[in-house]
């Protein structure tokens, strides 16, 4: 066996920064610390290399937030002021209580419908096992607060210990408004109580806001339509609105970055000039998984990524070696095993759809596998590692 063979395959390094504020040079922040950590670690900048960076200090060198009485005129102007639905909200403190306190202010009274058995990205309000029991469909079945409180009483979050029921409602009725909650998962069932609608699902939008003007609204916005534009001055995504945003203060929300590409394109150059090296760089947020346990899709941004360099564009093609193994060179073993997969990984079409040898594999877009490898390897609390630098990724059984 050759010694000289390379031992490991695909590694994901957190690298530390300075604290991003408003203003700051990220292309310089980002090229240095990553050449920094290398130098400092003893490992080498490769080609293909990917320099991942969270959107969050994109967002904070923007300087991209906006307040809730920002959020509020923009709903008051889009919605009318007078009585709106706020439909299929996600259960969350930093994503969308902030955005709600905002969007209460806008109105004198908000029909708050809540999806269930959970919401859009898994956050349970009761389980299913108790809606069969009380033989609830909640496929046509619209429930008031009192019957929701009649059958399955307070349930409080598993993770938080809050009961966003009584939550959103006190926070409701803390910025002004009245408040009536319903608990159903067809858009149309709230057109029983106001024509003009805010339609708050990150994921299903689009779907969402066709039904609903299907079926006679008057007014449908999503959160991509409230700071789509500046309001006094204020921060804002052109795309996106509210989606991706988080609490920043409790009277502020830092929105989700806005066009970003340049500044993948300038770390690379800034990489390859320094280095003489062609890496990759995204701009990443929540990856794209579930957990097991608590039954929550992290994915609560539009996205996972906003920007990437071009060769992040598309899917894996990959063969699975087991499968090689146990049926195209069943009958080999050892080094011969080796030759013989190795070439035909060396051999293997560019698109392998419908190849059996393929199956298992994960088609799923590149910015999707590696950002949900960064969330993790970031972390979303005190790790300081807002970078993180995936070597390997594109490296198979044949690099050596």
């Amino acid at each position: 066996m050759n010694t000289k063979e390379r031992r490991v395959g695909t590694v994901s390094r957190g690298i530390r920064c300075p604290i991003i504020r408003e203003g700051d040079d990220l292309t310089e922040i980002v090229s240095t610390s990553v050449l920094e950590a290398a130098e400092y670690e003893g490992f080498s900048i490769r080609d293909r290399d990917v320099i991942s960076i969270t959107e969050s200090i994109v967002a904070r060198a923007q300087g991209n937030y906006c307040s809730t009485d920002d959020i509020a005129e923009d709903v008051k102007n889009k919605l009318g002021g007078e009585t709106i639905g706020v439909i299929f909200p996600i259960l969350s403190r930093n994503r969308f209580a902030i955005c709600l306190r905002g969007i209460a202010k806008g109105a004198k009274k908000v029909v708050l419908m809540l999806s269930y058995p959970s919401d859009e990205v898994g956050n349970e309000l009761v389980s299913i096992d108790k809606l069969d029991e009380a033989g609830v469909d909640p496929y046509t079945d619209v429930l008031s607060l009192e019957k929701y409180r009649e059958l399955f009483g307070e349930n409080k979050h598993p993770f938080t210990g809050v009961d966003y029921v009584a939550y959103y409602g006190d926070l409701i009725r803390e910025m002004g408004a009245e408040v009536e909650i319903i608990f159903a998962n067809q858009p149309k069932a709230i057109l029983s109580y106001t024509d003009k609608v805010l339609t708050c699902d990150v994921h299903t939008r689009a779907r969402t806001k066709r039904l609903l003007k299907a079926a006679g609204a008057k007014i449908v916005c999503g959160l991509d339509d409230i700071m789509n534009a500046p309001i006094n001055n204020s921060g804002y995504n052109a795309k996106y609105g509210l989606l991706g945003s988080n609490k920043s203060t409790e009277d502020k929300v830092k929105l989700f970055p806005r066009e970003c590409q340049d500044l993948v394109l300038d770390i690379q150059k800034r990489i390859l000039d320094r280095t003489g090296k062609h890496v990759e760089v995204m701009v990443y947020g929540d990856g794209a998984f579930k957990d097991p346990q608590g039954k929550i899709w992290e994915l609560a941004d539009p996205v996972v990524s906003p920007a990437h360099t071009d060769g992040l564009i598309g899917t894996p093609t990959e063969l699975k070696l087991k499968y090689l193994a146990d049926n195209d060179y069943a009958d080999l073993s050892g080094e011969a095993l080796k030759n013989a997969i190795s070439e035909s990984i060396r051999k293997k079409a560019d698109n392998l759809v419908g190849n059996m040898a393929s199956q298992g594999t994960t088609p799923r877009q590149l910015t999707d596998l590696i950002g949900s490898l960064c969330d993790l390897t970031s972390g979303s609390g005190d790790k300081g590692t807002p970078v993180v630098l995936v070597q390997g990724y594109f490296d198979n059984y044949t690099n050596n």
